[in-house]
């Protein structure tokens, strides 16, 4: 009787090549943008417990670069070090339009070339606009910088979000918004189970997405060309409790009532009731998710009639009712992006041939510190 055939074994399925992003350092770069952008990365390697992201810090030269607090970091090499890196990143802070150099310009330029992904947080969105590399993108920076960058760059597609993601550009607008950006990208590479573990780990009660966006001082958005309207805006800042009727604000800075609706849509692409009702609703939030407030003291305090009408118009506003919101309950809901997208930023990366003597990633020293942690390797991967 002929031995029995042993059953076909299954191929081993091998893990993916870990993705390299480099993160240029501008000249007084902020160091808390850089460490919301790079430890969502770290942590994703410790919960899957195997390097999926690695990173390195590069400046012009490789020489030591001061953050805007003053600290003196000494990157990992030079923009000329011989890394296939997959993503570029840049990290700007104080004074961009002083700090971009041609060296900068023409590396980023190069890179572009090579189809390689490139992002910018804080105000690094800068050097790559200086470099033609935003035109046609949407984009977001600082809000410090919103007014110089529509001056400078009319090409750049500006917006006051935290976050933007346009095919193959990321762009964030500073402080802890590139934390949001990355966890988004690490989901739509990794799914959202890695994505909430690491938003658990870094005690983040909410991952604020694409449609999220900054509190931009009005008078950094409209310079100083449009004085009534900022009056306008101040005297809705100034009565959210109490709603003025528009006719009323109307005659306060003695402009007709088609004129106001003139000015919101012109220049907050908005009616002013839309606009007032988006005062009250983002300060019934705050007092939501900061304060003990009773609900209906909350819906009061914001200038709504009605505990009903108040929840109808935050769910219309922010996609769930005020008592979701104030149990936290928002970072369980659906995702609100596609998973996984057509195109994502971090899907399909561009692979190079491998160069000779790669430098060690830190990523690799902090993997490597991380066994001993309860939560390594505790989110499973299915690739």
């Amino acid at each position: 009787m002929p031995p029995a055939s042993a059953a076909p074994t299954q191929p081993l399925r091998k893990a993916p090549t870990p993705q390299t992003l480099g993160f240029l350092l501008l000249e007084n770069f902020t160091l808390f943008s850089l460490a919301s952008a790079i430890e969502p990365l770290r942590m994703a390697n410790q919960l899957a417990g195997r390097e999926l992201y690695r990173w390195f810090t590069l400046s012009v030269d490789g020489g030591p670069i001061s953050a805007s607090d003053g600290l003196r970091v000494t990157p990992d090499g030079a923009i000329t070090m011989p890394l296939a890196l997959d993503m570029i990143i840049v990290c700007g802070g104080v004074g961009p339009a002083r700090t971009v150099q041609r060296e900068h310009v023409v590396w980023l330029q190069s890179q572009a070339r090579l189809s390689r992904r490139l992002g910018g947080i804080c105000t690094g969105s800068w050097a790559l606009a200086k470099a033609g590399l935003l035109d046609g993108y949407e984009t977001s920076v600082h809000w410090e910088c919103l007014a110089a960058m529509r001056e400078s760059f009319p090409r750049t597609v500006l917006t006051t979000r935290l976050f933007t993601i346009d095919r193959d550009r990321a762009t964030a607008s500073g402080g802890t918004a590139p934390l949001d950006m990355m966890l988004t990208l690490i989901e739509r590479e990794h799914g959202r189970e890695l994505s909430a573990g690491i938003s658990e780990m870094f005690i983040c009660d909410r991952v604020r997405g694409e449609n999220d966006h900054q509190r931009v001082p009005l008078k950094h958005v409209l310079g100083t060309t449009q004085p009534k309207l900022l009056e306008i805006v101040a005297l809705m800042e100034a009565n959210l409790e109490e709603p003025i009727e528009l006719a009323e604000l109307a005659d306060y800075v003695d402009v007709s009532r088609r004129q106001l609706e003139r000015l919101f849509q012109k220049y907050l692409h908005c009616s002013p009731s839309r606009y007032y009702l988006k005062l009250r609703l983002t300060r019934a939030r705050q007092l939501l998710k900061q304060t003990s407030m009773p609900i209906i003291e909350v819906a009061s305090a914001c200038g709504f009639v009605s505990t009903p009408h108040f929840s109808k118009c935050y769910r219309e506003f922010f996609g769930l009712p005020p008592r979701e919101e104030r149990l936290g309950m928002s970072p369980l809901r659906q995702p609100t992006l596609p998973e996984p997208p057509a195109e994502g930023l971090l899907l399909q990366p561009v692979r190079l041939e491998p160069v000779p003597e790669q430098p060690i990633s830190a990523a690799l020293v902090a993997l490597d510190n991380a066994r001993g942690e309860p939560t390594y390797a505790s989110v499973r991967l299915d690739h």
